[in-house]
Formats: structure tokens, C-alpha cells, sequence
């Protein structure tokens, strides 16, 4: 029997983020692989996500694309997994979750691509500064096991991804308060199967004869 749980990844993506999710939910899933190129534009997955990117995930008939879209769907689908925080932390949750969709990730990613924000463009800019949006980043983890609450959260996945990310490859500098927050996240069981899944995926890729 299928599974009612179909993902959309490829190892070198985003992908791994929500897979490291769904590992958390433990619930069965069914992955499709799809190449850069003509299997991410393909007629068939574009009717599936028209942005033509990866991962996408369709659970009982509906479509979920974006990461932190996708760990706050599951979170909510599967609460016998207990990845939603209590009531009272749900702020702190929904914020950090956003935070790290947004102004985070654009920091990063204009940094990586040498974007210049010039300063009297900064409130254009949405997330101020690279280094504002980092130190913000720095206030939200410091002295904390957790972003949102006393236990582990969908969002300490999605913060906590970017953040191993970018400690990973040089695009989050590297402070006492972020080692200390995804040492503990690296010990999960889900984080391991996720990368031990994703890292033998891109060998096996690596091996194959290009023509």
C-alpha cells in the first residue's frame, strides 16, 4: 500500500531540512529523488510546485512547499509526535519559525550572493542588516535548549537546520551560543537518519556515469 505521505527532494537541497522533519514525525513516507534540471521542470512536478524547486511534500491529497511551511504543516498533521510547543510558548514558535523563513535566510542568501544593502535602504531591505539579523538570531538561542519552550519544537528544526547550515559552510559565524544550541540537535536520532538518508543519496549520485 502507498503511502499516504509522498516527498519531493533532492540530497542537495533544502530537501534535507524536511526530511530531517519527517523523520521526527516517525511517520512512513514515500520519496521521489527528482534531478536539477529537467525533472524539477517537468510538466509533472511543476503542476505540483510551478516554482519548479525543491521539496514539496502532498499529505492526503494536499500540497505543502516551502521548509518552514512544511515543518509547521507536519507538526500540526502529526501531533501525536509532540513537535507543537504549549499553548503558552506558540509565539515564540511561530516567530523563530518566520524569522529564520525571512529576514534570515534573505540576510544569508544577499550575503552569499555580495548583495550591498546600502543604509538608507536597510527598512527596504526588510531585514535591516546582515549583522543585526545575526545578533538577533545570536539573542533567540542564547542560554536556551530550545527556541520556543522547555522542549524541542518543528521550529527548533527549521532554526536549527540553518543555523548547522551555516556554521557547516561559513555563512553563520560561529559564537558559543549557536555551537552550544545545535550540538544538542545533532544528538537526535531523526538529525542522524536524516543525514545518514540524504549523504548516501549524493554518493550514490556521485558514482553514477555522466554522459
Amino acid at each position: 500500500m502507498a503511502a499516504d505521505l509522498l516527498f519531493y527532494t533532492n540530497p542537495m537541497s533544502r530537501g534535507q531540512i524536511a526530511r530531517w522533519m519527517l523523520e521526527e514525525v516517525g511517520q512512513p513516507y514515500e520519496q521521489v529523488v527528482l534531478s536539477y534540471g529537467g525533472e524539477m521542470k517537468s510538466p509533472e512536478y511543476l503542476a505540483i510546485n510551478p516554482m519548479g524547486k525543491v521539496p514539496a511534500i502532498v499529505h492526503a491529497g494536499q500540497v505543502v512547499t516551502e521548509c518552514a511551511a512544511i515543518c509547521a504543516y507536519l507538526a500540526d498533521a502529526f501531533p501525536e509526535a509532540g513537535l507543537l510547543p504549549d499553548p503558552e510558548h506558540r509565539g515564540a514558535y511561530f516567530r523563530w519559525l518566520f524569522f529564520a523563513a525571512g529576514p534570515l535566510e534573505a540576510a544569508i542568501i544577499d550575503r552569499a550572493l555580495h548583495v550591498q544593502v546600502p543604509p538608507e535602504m536597510e527598512r527596504s531591505a526588510g531585514y535591516g542588516t546582515y549583522e543585526r539579523t545575526i545578533d538577533t538570531l545570536e539573542q533567540a538561542v542564547t542560554g536556551k535548549d530550545y527556541i520556543a519552550g522547555n522542549r524541542f519544537s518543528a521550529a527548533d528544526v527549521y532554526v536549527g537546520a540553518h543555523i548547522d547550515w551555516g556554521l557547516t559552510m561559513g555563512t553563520i559565524p560561529s559564537r558559543p551560543a549557536f555551537e552550544a544550541y545545535v550540538a544538542k540537535l545533532r544528538t537526535r536520532p531523526a538529525y542522524r537518519r536524516q543525514k545518514e538518508i540524504d549523504h548516501a543519496l549524493i554518493e550514490a549520485s556521485q558514482q553514477q556515469p555522466h554522459g
